[in-house]
C-alpha cells in the first residue's frame, strides 16, 4: 500500500459496508465518516455535494460514475477501478491511492492537494484546471495523459513519466528534467522558459 505523506497513518474506520450493490445509485448529499467500503459496486453511481471523510475504499468499482462537488477527504483507495469515471469540482485532499486503475478517468476542477498517487498508471487520464499542490506523483506513469492548467507546485515528481503528456498551462516548477521523463510532451512557450531555467540555461530574446 502506498504510504501517506510525512508518515501520517491512515485513519481508522468505525463501520463497514461490504459487497453492497450501489450500481446507478444517487449518493447526492450523503455524508460518510470513517467507513470502510469493501467490494462495493458504484458503477454508474452519481453524487453531488456528498462527503466521504477518512473513509477506506477497497476493491470498489467507480466505473462510469459521475461525481460533482463531492469531497473524498483523507481517504484511502486500494485496488479500486475508475474506468471512465468523471469527477467535476471534487476534493481529494490528503487521499491516497494504491494499486488502482484510472483508464479514461476525467477530472475537471477541484482540489487534489496532498493526494498520494505514487506509481499510479494515469496514461489514459485527463486532469484539467485541478489543484494538485504537493501531490505525491513519485514514479507515476502518465504517458500520453492530459494535465492541462494543473497546479503542480510543490508536487513530488521524482521518477515520473510525463512522456507525450499535454502539460500546457500547468505549473512545472517542481519538475526536475533530469529525473522526470518529458520526451514528446506538449508544453507552451512560458513552460519552455521554465524548463530551460531548471536546466540551467540562460534564455535571451536577442
Amino acid at each position: 500500500m502506498a504510504e501517506r505523506k510525512y508518515g501520517v497513518p491512515a485513519p481508522e474506520t468505525r463501520t463497514t459496508v461490504r459487497s453492497a450493490d450501489w450500481d446507478s445509485a444517487d449518493l447526492s448529499g450523503q455524508t460518510h465518516e470513517q467507513v470502510a467500503f469493501i467490494d462495493v459496486d458504484m458503477t454508474e453511481a452519481t453524487s453531488r455535494g456528498a462527503v466521504f471523510s477518512e473513509c477506506s475504499f477497497r476493491d470498489v468499482r467507480f466505473n462510469a460514475s459521475v461525481h460533482t462537488e463531492t469531497a473524498f477527504l483523507n481517504c484511502t483507495f486500494t485496488r479500486c477501478t475508475f474506468f471512465d469515471a468523471t469527477f467535476a469540482a471534487c476534493k481529494f485532499v490528503g487521499s491516497v491511492f494504491s494499486d488502482c486503475t484510472f483508464d479514461l478517468l476525467k477530472v475537471s476542477g477541484g482540489d487534489w492537494s496532498f493526494a498520494g498517487l505514487p506509481g499510479a498508471a494515469l496514461g489514459g487520464a485527463s486532469f484539467t484546471d485541478v489543484r494538485m499542490r504537493e501531490a505525491d506523483l513519485t514514479g507515476a506513469r502518465c504517458e500520453g495523459a492530459a494535465l492541462q492548467r494543473v497546479d503542480l507546485s510543490g508536487a513530488w515528481l521524482h521518477g515520473a513519466d510525463l512522456s507525450r503528456c499535454d502539460l500546457r498551462g500547468s505549473d512545472l516548477s517542481s519538475v526536475d528534467p533530469l529525473t522526470v521523463k518529458l520526451k514528446d510532451a506538449v508544453i507552451d512557450v512560458r513552460q519552455a522558459v521554465t524548463i530551460a531555467g531548471l536546466l540551467g540555461l540562460e534564455v535571451r530574446s536577442d
